[in-house]
């Protein structure tokens, strides 16, 4: 019988706290010296912040092999996500990411996934050298985005690939989108594969009621979710979970191969602050999100020629379930690509959202956020489409282009290439990556063949102001193809 932590504990926080009032004299790194030597950071960090920017030490433990209280902390978190473990990252959920796939995965190994994942995934085959087989999502037509992995569609690529060792799913997607993931549990371990959920988008699943099962709920292996988006926790700072099926140790390991050995302390007690607030009081704080984004929906559609979608799409498949706290909006109809909504809240109404791309808009909605601010978000909405409404003929909407996969990630990362002018790549095979960055999902990966339609995608995205990163060239007038 599992011993049942008290979660109003937070380790790391008490550990620091009782270590300021020692005042140690520091002949250690890092050199700044609680601040001393570097007045301007202090001034602008504070002295509390400073102070607790601390080198790993017995009384504090280390990361790299955590003891005492840093053992303790991932203890309560296991214990809040439901987990056997929980590993501290501070290295975003980028690393959590990486690792989750490295600990599955090695050199020629078959992982299936679904192609609209986060570069990270993509990255870590690219250090890895195992081999993807994507499962192509459906694609919602009208919104222009992709949506989840079907379960025939998961059954039909472990019927293909019976050798391939693990499942990845997004859970949720950047839009809300959740897939059947129990099903897909079932799936992978009934065929002998790991089934790993990329769940950056997902904490709140784990603390309020009516919302999609959380992966650690559903039976799956590992998860990296990223704690600093809807969980309150410093940017950077995340947690890998693990089920009781994966070896902790080894997952250390992998982790150690990557991660920083100067673990950032004001990172970590922002997670073990950040868990305890949520494993006391989640329910009731993300009941309130729950109320301000149903709300927020409601009034952007009663705008006219917005669409805040949510639950409505729900189909038992592709879309099994819908993150409710996601307000995700597409603009097209009112003949402004996402971008270009975007642009205009942030310039003319100092209201920065998460992204805007060719047709939609997201909303990042969280523990922090206020009736009155989403009441502002609403009226600026209403004034754009009243200032700013054109017709819409003409506007791409696709969003998600079905890849054609030459060769694996790695080795088209790392094979010999040339650069062209990226219009003049028609039919050659990319050996970088180009994506608009938020959201992170590539348009072109390594390893994949440059068509038409992605170039056309590519340029229209360039004229209408993403954000757009990857390649080496920084303008993205170049592009790095496989000789």
């Amino acid at each position: 019988m599992s011993v049942i932590l008290d979660q109003n504990r937070a380790p790391i926080h008490e550990a620091l706290e009782k270590f300021r009032q020692m005042r140690v004299v520091p002949f250690d790194v890092p050199g700044h010296k609680r601040g001393r030597g570097n007045p301007e950071l202090t001034e602008f960090l504070g002295q509390r912040c400073v102070s607790i920017d601390v080198n790993s030490m017995k009384p504090l433990d280390n990361l790299c092999h955590p003891v005492s209280v840093i053992r303790e902390a991932e203890q309560l978190a296991a214990q809040a996500f439901g987990a056997a473990e929980a590993f501290l990252m501070v290295g975003g959920t980028t690393s959590s990411v990486q690792s989750m796939v490295l600990t599955a995965c090695k050199r020629g190994d078959k992982i299936i996934l679904p192609r609209n994942v986060h570069r990270s995934v993509i990255n870590a085959l690219i250090l890895c050298g195992a081999v993807p087989v994507y499962v192509n999502p459906e694609v919602d037509r009208r919104l222009g985005i992709s949506l989840g992995m079907k379960r025939e569609q998961v059954e039909k690529a472990i019927n293909e690939h019976p050798d391939a060792v693990a499942i990845l799913v997004n859970n949720p997607t950047y839009y809300g989108v959740c897939s059947d993931l129990r099903e897909i549990v079932r799936l992978a371990h009934s065929h002998g594969m790991l089934c790993l959920a990329d769940e950056a988008h997902g904490t709140h699943f784990y603390f309020g009621k009516n919302f999609p099962v959380s992966a650690m709920e559903a039976g799956a292996d590992m998860a990296a979710v990223s704690m600093h988006k809807s969980g309150g926790s410093l940017t950077q700072s995340s947690f890998l979970l693990a089920g009781p099926n994966v070896n902790a140790g080894y997952v250390r390991q992998i982790i150690n191969l990557t991660q920083t050995t100067s673990g950032s302390y004001l990172l970590m007690s922002s997670l073990d602050i950040s868990r305890r607030n949520l494993a006391l009081r989640g329910e009731e704080i993300f009941s309130q999100v729950s109320r301000i984004a149903e709300y927020a929906r409601d009034e952007i559609n009663s705008i006219g020629g917005y669409y805040a979608f949510g639950r409505e799409m729900i189909n038992g498949d592709s879309v099994f379930d819908f993150d409710p706290v996601k307000l995700s909006v597409h603009t097209l109809d009112i003949g402004l690509a996402g971008i270009e909504v975007y642009d205009l809240l942030r310039d003319d109404y100092d209201i920065q959202i998460e992204f805007g791309d060719i047709g939609n808009i997201l909303a990042y909605l969280s523990i922090g956020d206020r009736m009155s601010e989403v009441e502002r978000l609403v009226s600026a909405l209403a004034e754009i489409r009243r200032l700013h409404q054109r017709d819409k003929t003409g506007m791409l909407s696709q969003e998600y282009i079905p890849p054609q996969v030459i060769a694996s990630p790695q080795e088209s990362f790392y094979a010999d290439k040339t650069s062209l002018p990226i219009m003049e790549t028609e039919g050659m095979v990319c050996s970088e990556f180009v994506m608009c960055y938020p959201p992170g999902i590539p348009i072109l990966a390594p390893g994949e063949k440059i068509t038409k339609d992605i170039l056309n995608y590519i340029s229209y995205a360039k004229e209408k102001g993403c954000s757009m990163t990857g390649p080496e060239d920084p303008e993205i007038e170049y592009l790095n193809v496989l000789k």
